[in-house]
């Protein structure tokens, strides 16, 4: 005798930075065009320069931190060229800034620990605000406030003072939220 209940595929954990996780439609873009980055390039996991690369390009909220146009070509120079020679150091390795332990969280496979770690701060940042969804800025303030990440090396590479930038990301949203 057959069930006639249909049955339920089995369903993988949510992932903790997908869209449904309180991130405005924006910044689930900008997971998007990181993810296409990371398959484009190879990289097995999600890292936080796919994140900033694909967040400069998507929020022009984000383009505005950066003090002038000469920043910020500079470090857009520096991701456009990770694929073809400044981050092939990078590949077939895990990111891990060192921030929080390394815990092997079965919901967050394809992405480094570092990225990880990056999604939560923002949404923990906008939670601060009282606000349900995080923002480009928040993700910005988080990239650039761990020191040891991937994306905070491109920032330097680019003479970008990643704290200073944090900063002016973390006053851009409370002018934004306003």
């Amino acid at each position: 005798m057959r069930n006639r209940t249909p049955s339920t595929p089995e369903q993988p954990a949510p992932n903790p930075v997908e869209a449904d996780a309180g991130l405005t439609v924006e910044l689930a873009s900008v997971v998007t065009g990181a993810r296409r980055r990371a398959l484009r390039d190879g990289d097995r996991q999600i890292d936080t320069a796919h994140l900033l690369h694909s967040l400069i390009e998507s929020d022009p909220e984000v383009r505005e931190a950066f003090d002038g146009g000469p920043q910020l070509g500079k470090v857009l120079g520096y991701l456009v060229q990770r694929s073809i020679g400044y981050g092939l150091r990078w590949q077939g390795s895990v990111e891990d800034s060192g921030a929080v332990p390394v815990v092997r969280d079965p919901a967050a496979e394809g992405w480094s620990p570092s990225a990880v770690t990056a999604m939560e701060d923002a949404l923990h940042r906008a939670g601060l605000r009282g606000e349900p969804r995080a923002r480009g800025l928040d993700l910005l303030a988080a990239l650039a406030a761990d020191g040891e990440c991937r994306a905070a090396e491109v920032l330097g590479r680019a003479g970008v003072d990643a704290r200073w930038l944090s900063g002016r990301a973390v006053e851009r949203t409370a002018e934004v939220s306003r």
